[in-house]
């Protein structure tokens, strides 16, 4: 799991919150440092992606993420 983030952003400070509650290990990527992923995921900072694939954006469900977790 991969939390997309970007400094100084409130929704992130969220979502990182709620992936800390599930406890399941993520990794964190700022996207301001990486122009492919700022072009493809600025305007919906953060996002989670399960996968590779973009599970949520902006909010992240938490008990969407849990079952999703689980298959």
């Amino acid at each position: 799991m991969t939390l997309l983030s970007k400094p100084g952003c409130p929704h992130c400070d969220e979502a990182r919150a709620v992936l800390e509650r599930i406890g399941e290990p993520f990794d964190e990527r700022d996207v301001t440092t990486d122009a492919a992923l700022y072009d493809e995921y600025g305007d919906r900072i953060p996002v989670v992606l399960l996968d590779g694939r973009e599970h949520s954006y902006w909010d992240v469900d938490e008990a969407r993420l849990r079952r999703d977790l689980v298959r």
